[in-house]
C-alpha cells in the first residue's frame, strides 16, 4: 500500500524546497504526493466586489491560477525525473489553508503532511508564515513535518526528541519518528530539559514505555538543566548540528508554548532545522 503524504503549496520557493525534501526523504518508499492549493479572491479584490458577475470573475481568476501554478508544479516535477516509486495527484480547493489541509486528509486518508514553514511573501492568503503555526497548532487528525526554505536533505543522523517524561506515549503516535529515524538510520536523541535530574516514579514509568514506543529504531537519553525548555532545546540542538526536531503537541504540555503568540519568535530556532509535530491519539 503507497504512503499518503498531502504537501501544501503557494507555489513559492519554500513550498517547492518541502516537495523536494518529501520525495527525497521517502526516494525508497511507495508514495501518493497530494499537491494541495487552496484559493480564495485576494481581501483587494473581495472588498470591490460590487455584482454577481464580478465576483465570479474574481472567484474564476483565483481558480485558474490555482490550477495553472499546480500544473507548473507537475511539469517541473517531471522535468527532474520521476521516481517509479512515487505518484502525483493535485487538489485545487476553494477554502482557507486550514479547512483545505483538514478535509483533504479526510477525504484521502493522508498520513502525513509536509510544508514549508514560511510562504510566499508576495501573496495576500499566502498559506505558510503565520499559517504554518496556526496548522501545526490547530490540526489534529495527521503529523505534521514543516521544512525551512534552506535545508536540503543529504542525510539525517540526529532527530531531537523532547520531553519532561510527564505524559505516557503509545505506539501509534511515534509511528513517524521511528520510521523516519530508520529510513535515514538516524539516532532519535530524547532530551530531558529540567533543573531536577532525578525522574519520579511516574516519569520512570513513561521513560521506560517511551523506550518500548521506540523500540526498532536507535534512541538514546540525555539531561539537560535549564528551566527555559525551548531555549534549552535550541541551545542543545545549535551545539550538536541536529537535523530535526520532534515533539508531540499535547494540549497542555510542557512545549505546548512554543505555539502561543508571546513565544513566536523562538520558533526561530526552526528557521534552518525541520520540525515533526506529532499529536496525541485522544480526541
Amino acid at each position: 500500500m503507497k504512503k499518503k503524504i498531502l504537501i501544501p503549496t503557494d507555489f513559492s520557493k519554500n513550498a517547492w524546497n518541502a516537495i523536494m525534501y518529501a520525495t527525497e526523504l521517502f526516494k525508497n518508499i511507495e508514495c501518493r504526493f497530494y499537491l494541495l492549493n487552496a484559493y480564495s479572491p485576494t481581501k483587494h479584490s473581495r472588498g470591490e466586489l460590487m455584482t454577481g458577475t464580478i465576483e465570479t470573475l474574481a472567484f474564476e481568476f483565483e481558480k485558474n491560477k490555482s490550477a495553472s501554478g499546480l500544473s507548473n508544479v507537475l511539469e517541473m516535477l517531471d522535468f527532474r525525473g520521476l521516481n517509479d516509486k512515487h505518484e502525483y495527484q493535485t487538489i485545487s480547493l476553494q477554502d482557507d489553508p486550514l479547512s483545505a489541509i483538514q478535509e483533504t486528509i479526510e477525504k484521502k486518508d493522508i498520513e502525513l503532511v509536509v510544508m514549508g514553514t514560511k510562504g510566499a511573501s508576495n501573496y495576500e492568503n499566502k498559506l505558510f508564515g503565520s499559517n504554518t503555526i496556526n496548522v501545526m497548532e490547530n490540526l489534529r487528525s495527521s503529523p505534521i513535518l514543516g521544512i525551512p526554505l534552506d535545508v536540503r536533505l543529504i542525510h539525517i543522523k540526529e532527530i531531537v526528541f523532547p520531553t519532561s517524561f510527564k505524559t505516557h506515549y503509545k505506539r501509534k503516535e511515534l509511528i513517524h519518528l521511528v520510521e523516519i529515524a530508520r529510513l535515514q538510520n538516524a539516532n532519535i536523541c530524547v532530551l530531558h530539559v529540567n533543573d531536577h535530574p532525578d525522574l519520579t516514579i511516574e516519569q520512570e514509568e513513561n521513560k521506560l514505555l517511551l523506550e518500548e514506543c521506540l523500540e526498532g529504531a536507535s534512541f538514546s537519553l540525555h539531561y539537560i538543566g535549564g528551566s527555559n525548555v525551548n531555549s534549552s532545546v535550541k541551545r542543545f540542538v545549535e551545539s550538536r548540528g541536529s537535523d530535526m526536531v520532534s515533539f508531540i503537541n499535547r494540549k497542555h504540555s510542557f512545549i505546548d508554548s512554543v505555539f502561543s503568540t508571546p513565544m513566536v519568535k523562538e520558533l526561530g530556532m526552526f528557521s534552518k532545522v525541520p520540525l515533526l509535530v506529532m499529536h496525541d491519539t485522544i480526541h
